[in-house]
């Protein structure tokens, strides 16, 4: 299936500065965010504590909640709307109850505030701070691992520059995804590495398309230049690209507006990921088999 007509002849090549320049404000922003956040918003699944998950029949006033939970020594907590007025969720850094015990002394304390058929405990999670710690160097070992596979595969399927274009293109996917994370005040859970992973799979998969093309025209080339050939290769797959994206970002767009609270957070950075990934397969892998080649040209 096409999506276009004809060959289509546009000079992506022609817009690598732009390009470039737009990765790199999008990423500085990111991790200024970061920066003056003092770090990633990590979830209770890195950070450690208690999560308590409250419905009630009417949207209740959060201050009253907050006064409620003073007389059990949680008024300090971190306590925001989930999803509907009527969820609350409650965030303790730590609690040395046991985890069945916690969700009867919130309810017990806004007994007074509310009517006690009015409140229904949903769910109660604890992650301890070792437990926490261990989670979020496995989370990111995931991800080392994960880079280095596709190294090691890239480098045997192509040349060893197509792996470094590779990686460099996940990186920009990676950072620009998590800086959106920091600028829109997402949580970064064990669910988002699970959406990170998804994108670089996704990411890569597009990427290689590009690179197989580019590789068939390398070989009957004649006297186009690297820019050229580029250029005609992801012409030539633009079609399969804006499809598969397409299509993908239909999904997520699904996931992300009905998909409910719990998956938000994901499909937000399978819908971040799954756009930049697209634009990173098209501009910025390209940019380093440009150099690349400039370099070889160079010293001969």
């Amino acid at each position: 299936m096409q999506l276009f007509k004809s060959e289509t002849h546009f000079n992506f090549m022609g817009r690598i500065k732009a390009a470039v320049t737009f990765s790199i404000i999008l990423i500085l922003i990111g991790l200024g965010s970061i920066a003056v956040s003092g770090g990633l918003k990590f979830g209770i699944d890195f950070a450690g504590g208690t999560l308590i998950q409250l419905q009630f029949k009417s949207p209740p006033d959060i201050e009253v909640i907050r006064d409620g939970l003073k007389t059990i020594g949680l008024g300090e907590s971190t306590i925001q709307e989930f999803g509907s007025k009527r969820d609350i969720l409650i965030r303790v850094q730590r609690s040395e109850e046991k985890l069945e015990a916690v969700g009867s002394m919130v309810r017990k304390s806004l007994m007074g505030k509310f009517n006690v058929d009015e409140i229904t405990v949903e769910r109660v999670e604890m992650v301890g701070p070792k437990v926490g710690h261990d989670l979020r160097e496995k989370a990111l070992l995931s991800i080392l691992y994960a880079i280095i596979g596709i190294v090691i595969y890239i480098s045997w399927r192509f040349e060893v520059q197509y792996a470094i274009a590779a990686i460099i293109a996940l990186i920009h996917d990676v950072l620009v995804t998590m800086g959106a994370f920091s600028i829109f005040d997402k949580e970064f859970t064990l669910v988002i590495v699970a959406a990170f992973l998804t994108i670089i799979g996704y990411s890569l998969n597009d990427t290689i398309v590009v690179f197989d093309r580019i590789r068939e025209n390398l070989r009957r080339k004649g006297k186009s230049s690297i820019s050229e050939v580029i250029n005609t290769s992801i012409n030539q797959t633009l079609s399969r690209t804006l499809l598969t994206s397409g299509t993908t970002l239909l999904v997520v767009i699904a996931l992300f507006v009905f998909g409910g609270e719990i998956i938000h957070d994901f499909s937000f950075a399978l819908l971040v990921g799954v756009f930049i990934g697209t634009y990173s397969s098209i501009f910025i892998a390209s940019v380093f088999l440009v150099y690349w080649d400039s370099r070889k040209t160079a010293h001969r």
